[in-house]
């Protein structure tokens, strides 16, 4: 998939564009040390990704596409199980959860079975075990696939409360996801970075007189590939 490959993700907020299989999910996975890379590294800091990758998943958060409910959990012993695998323990981890589902908006359904949840209801759990515990970087692998426009404006209102002091890498193909959320703007295709920049020179990419800037100036670099 990446072949010479280099990237630094910035700080601050930053929406990854590109189309089913430009290589986003694998590089989200790379980042968070669910994939392993076959040549090169892969670091967060001064540490490596795959010699210290327990170290990393301490500091590095990710909601992955797929929100996988938990048979026979509840809401909050989900968001605790993930903030356990990340380091958390002992009689704090209850707390945290807690705290986690009241920024998303789910206190009240905190012993309510996850899988008996709706869709946009799971993925805001998916979205408290992101936060449960503080990370430097935090990654969301497309987050608003499935959710209605309604869900998906609440959840871009979720992204707000992120930590301010984190990374933010949110990947997704729907170009109306780019909002005045993010700091940077990246494009993937292929395996490769066609394009960073502010949303605003992203969108002077446009041809003058768009009706969608955001998508015309997305397909000026995809084109007929998307």
């Amino acid at each position: 998939m990446f072949s010479d490959f280099s990237w630094t993700l910035p700080a601050g907020r930053t929406v990854l564009l590109g189309p089913n299989g430009a290589g986003k999910t694998t590089l989200l996975s790379l980042a968070a040390t669910v994939l392993r890379p076959q040549t090169g590294e892969v670091r967060l800091g001064n540490l490596s990704c795959v010699t210290n990758a327990k170290a990393v998943r301490g500091s590095v958060g990710l909601m992955p596409q797929q929100f996988r409910a938990i048979p026979g959990f509840t809401a909050w012993e989900q968001v605790a199980y993930a903030a356990w695998l990340r380091g958390t323990g002992g009689s704090a981890v209850r707390q945290d959860a807690l705290e986690a589902l009241e920024r998303v908006g789910l206190r009240t359904e905190a012993d309510v079975l996850v899988t008996s949840l709706s869709g946009g209801q799971q993925r805001r759990i998916g979205l408290a075990q992101l936060i449960v515990r503080p990370a430097s970087v935090l990654l969301l692998d497309e987050p608003t696939a499935g959710l209605d426009p309604a869900q998906r404006s609440r959840f871009r209102d979720l992204l707000t409360e992120l930590p301010s002091d984190a990374a933010v890498l949110v990947s997704t193909h729907q170009v109306d996801d780019l909002s005045d959320l993010f700091g940077t703007v990246v494009v993937l295709d292929h395996g490769q970075i066609r394009y960073q920049g502010t949303p605003a020179e992203f969108l002077r990419l446009a041809p003058r007189g768009s009706l969608r800037p955001a998508e015309a100036a997305y397909m000026a670099l995809i084109g007929s590939e998307a």
